[in-house]
């Protein structure tokens, strides 16, 4: 059994990196700004070390497991469930609220019941897996009657953080679309969640809407096996948070207009449709809870044009956690994206590393989801330029991990140009993996 400290207080930085640089007559302005919080508990998969029980009220976590009928098949399904969910209990630290959750058509309290929350020490952790040996699996599938459900648990506690874990293994086919999606809209910042498919009879862009509109992480466990050394790293990840609902606020003058803000490392998230107004010209977006790590975000603005010579500040990015009284905590981190018009073509012309390295890591996963939905539509010409553009743009950012996954769903002939066949048998494991796969990206080399 794990028990992880309490790590402190992450610090916050902003650093900017773009070309100021504008022809007479340019008018958009990209800069990646790379957040980075240190001295918060989870780096790179290092965990805080134990330390003594003791009371710590500051994070809340269900456990969504999926007990619908599909999960007895194979029987070592269900029971890989129950060993994953155990060893996330585990990972507990000690004094933190939590419950576990089965979910079929209807979602049920499995642990502790009542309405309530279990606080993890020695005693509640063996009664949650006592809870659930006793699982089965029967019913359909209504995932959104669990996030609700789990909505309900953690919000009764007093936390900082409030977090899900969510397994599934089948379609929603017990719920309409719009519910699943009203229900996402009622929890989306209320709390975070990461999804996991096991097996290969779920659908990708279900499980990857709910870790989306959760700002969580999504994946495929193709082999049931895998899920319990994956449930310990989420929980473990999900430890090492310390600092919740931060948002990146972007102050631009009169007369600039953002055109998108998104997530670019570690993976795609586009959060320009999320804004939610902070006053004269200000804007926040969303981007969850926060431990120690490092993530990338691609700002583009459009300026008013002006003259050779001049200058301006095109946009002011901070770091705020809102508070109930609808003020906001300044975390005392901000980077400057800025304009300047000049005549030098070199400098006007040249693209910023970062920004250039990220464009291509977004067109990347645009390009394997659209052309795996035409290789699913039938059409073998656009499935093939499309995986084809995928592979010569994986290859020329060294995501390496990606052109693996690409390799078992075409041929390539030649990755510079993007020269590629469709292969004529493709495992479907290995494409889902790729469709769940396909926003993680690469951090460029600075």
């Amino acid at each position: 059994m794990a028990n992880f400290s309490k790590p402190s207080v992450p610090r916050f930085s902003v650093d900017v990196y773009q070309n100021e640089y504008l022809p007479e007559g340019g008018r958009e302005v990209n800069a990646i700004v790379t957040v980075t919080s240190t001295g918060g508990g989870t780096l790179a998969g290092a965990t805080a070390a134990p330390r003594p029980a003791g009371p710590d009220a500051g994070a809340a976590v269900a456990l969504m497991v999926d007990c619908s009928g599909s999960m007895d098949y194979p029987p070592t399904k269900m029971r890989n469930a129950r060993d994953a969910t155990a060893a996330a209990v585990d990972t507990l630290r000690d004094g933190v609220h939590f419950a576990v959750i089965g979910g079929t058509h209807v979602a049920k309290e499995v642990h502790p019941g009542g309405g309530r929350l279990a606080v993890a020490d020695a005693g509640t952790r063996e009664q949650a897996k006592q809870a659930l040996r006793r699982l089965s699996a029967g019913g359909g599938t209504a995932i959104g009657t669990w996030l609700r459900l789990a909505d309900r648990l953690l919000s009764s506690a007093d936390v900082a953080i409030r977090h899900g874990i969510l397994l599934t293994d089948g379609r929603n086919e017990h719920e309409s679309p719009e519910d699943l999606k009203a229900a996402l809209d009622a929890c989306a910042g209320r709390f975070t969640c990461d999804a996991r498919g096991v097996g290969t009879d779920w659908e990708v862009k279900e499980v990857t809407s709910i870790a989306s509109a959760l700002l969580g992480s999504a994946d495929i466990v193709a082999d049931p096996a895998g899920l319990a050394a994956d449930f310990t790293r989420m929980m473990e990840t999900t430890m090492g948070k310390e600092v919740a609902d931060v948002a990146l606020r972007v102050w631009t003058p009169v007369g600039t207009t953002i055109r998108f803000v998104k997530q670019v490392a570690p993976t795609v998230e586009e959060l320009t449709g999320r804004r939610t107004e902070a006053g004269p010209r200000a804007g926040d977006y969303p981007t969850g809870s926060w431990g120690d790590e490092s993530r990338d975000y691609h700002v583009c603005v459009e300026v008013p044009a002006a003259g050779l010579g001049q200058e301006m500040l095109a946009a002011r990015v901070s770091l705020i956690v809102p508070q109930p009284d609808g003020s906001a905590q300044n975390l005392g981190a901000q980077g400057l994206v800025r304009a300047v018009w000049t005549d030098d073509m070199t400098a006007s012309t040249s693209i910023n590393p970062q920004v250039a390295h990220y464009t291509g890591q977004a067109e990347l996963a645009q390009a394997i989801q659209e052309g795996l939905d035409l290789r699913k539509a039938g059409d073998i010409d656009g499935a093939t330029a499309k995986l084809g553009r995928a592979v010569q743009l994986a290859g020329a950012s060294g995501n390496a991990d990606t052109a693996k996954l690409l390799a078992k769903v075409v041929d390539v002939v030649d990755a510079a140009t993007g020269t590629v066949r469709l292969k004529a048998k493709v495992a479907e494991a290995d494409e889902m993996t790729l469709e769940t796969r396909s926003t993680k990206t690469v951090r460029v080399k600075k």
